[in-house]
């Protein structure tokens, strides 16, 4: 049972009681009454062969206070696109899927980057920009969940816990982030969170001193967490990465946008899996490497925002100082998973923190010898001024797309 203890900056929802999803759902169907939910789901073709996708479909054909379902599609042909259509015709939630590689998003796309808009790369960031898109442009919903679909323990309680804060109409919260234990079949995971972010902070308040903004990511208690809730409006005013720092981006952003009393994060599981990403020592572009990569320029980044400059020496400091706090961290995640009956292989967690640690040195000088890198892509206020129509055209395309005019 998790503990009710605030512990940072932001408001924690805990599940003290184990309340059913049921009762959980009835008060959901009466604020979608005031506020009316939709859901995001960004998804590559594969995960619709893979274990994960088919059984969240399963769950969320039993939701009954969504109005709206969007799935961002990647990575999927026409033959794809088509069969994607059919997976997920049970849902009986108006449900649009964004054909993402097709050609009519293909030439919004190419437009957006004749006006410097368009996202830099594909990817999870890019993927969840254009389908905040769409939900603005459909205005069907005022609050929008969003999560992987890649989630194996999913079940539909998850969605209403994350949905909840934001929903209840006597809160006054525009953000939530779910947080969960990271333990499957006997081993606790999440390395990327408890070997890289956590150290990564505590190491930038000894390095850096101490900082709000520091103080307020290390108040959520699983950072990279994919699943969170929102107000629409948020959507429209927040600059989304377009790699791998898409969480601790947005997370960012917001920040900077509202006030930590209008943020908070919920216990949305006892026990989350999914898809694990591979280590990938050896390329720089893929897994846990890359991913380490993207997160800390994206510190840095925000970092350099607020005013904190960086040299080459600096981020020695900082690799330095990182690298003691988080063997530390191992030990205590040792111990933890020892009384727990857990298993944790210390050998490969050092090996993951040498790899994390080399990656601070690689990341900080990407941030020196790239200052002109433009890592987000632009909001969608800015989108609209500079192309008025262009909401009105791609909820079009999407229409047309989904009628199976391909």
């Amino acid at each position: 049972m998790s503990d009710f203890h605030q512990n940072g900056v932001i408001t924690d929802f805990h599940n003290l009681t184990r309340r059913p999803v049921e009762a959980l759902e009835k008060e959901l169907c009466q604020f979608a009454r005031r506020r009316p939910m939709g859901l995001i789901l960004p998804s590559l073709f594969s995960e619709l062969e893979g274990p994960a996708l088919s059984a969240i479909v399963d769950e969320l054909v039993k939701v009954p206070y969504l109005g709206e379902i969007v799935i961002g599609l990647d990575r999927a042909d026409r033959e794809q696109f088509l069969y994607a259509r059919e997976f997920f015709s049970r849902l009986p939630q108006h449900t649009r899927i964004l054909w993402n590689d097709g050609p009519r998003l293909r030439a919004l796309d190419a437009e957006l980057e004749q006006h410097g808009l368009g996202a830099l790369e594909p990817g999870k960031g890019r993927n969840v920009w254009y389908c905040a898109g769409y939900v603005l442009a459909s205005a069907r919903s005022s609050v929008i969940g969003l999560h992987d679909c890649d989630i194996l323990t999913y079940d539909r309680g998850l969605l209403a816990r994350l949905m909840y804060p934001v929903a209840h109409p006597r809160f006054n919260y525009s953000f939530c982030k779910g947080y969960y234990p990271r333990i499957a079949e006997g081993r606790l995971n999440g390395r990327v969170s408890r070997l890289m972010v956590t150290p990564l902070l505590r190491a930038l308040k000894t390095v850096c001193g101490p900082l709000p903004y520091l103080d307020y990511l290390d108040s959520f208690r699983y950072p990279l967490s994919g699943e969170f809730a929102m107000r629409s409006d948020v959507l429209e005013g927040i600059r989304i990465p377009a790699d791998w720092g898409l969480e601790i981006g947005v997370l960012s952003e917001l920040q900077r946008n509202y006030s930590p009393r209008q943020l908070c994060q919920v216990d949305i599981a006892d026990a989350y899996d999914h898809k694990h990403q591979p280590v990938s020592e050896d390329n720089p572009d893929a897994g846990l490497n890359r991913m380490s990569l993207d997160i800390a320029k994206a510190l840095y980044r925000k970092l350099a925002t607020q005013g904190i400059t960086f040299s080459s020496e600096d981020f020695r400091t900082l690799k330095a100082t990182y690298y003691r706090l988080a063997l530390d961290l191992i030990e205590a995640y040792d111990h933890d998973a020892t009384m727990n009956g857990l298993s944790l292989d210390r050998h490969s967690e050092e090996q993951a923190v040498e790899l994390f640690a080399s990656n601070l040195l690689e990341a900080g000088n990407l941030f020196l010898d790239n200052p002109r890198e433009r890592p987000f892509i632009p909001s969608w206020n800015r989108v609209q001024a500079a192309v008025p129509d262009l909401l009105m055209r791609m909820h079009e395309a999407v229409e047309l797309d989904n009628q199976g005019d391909v």
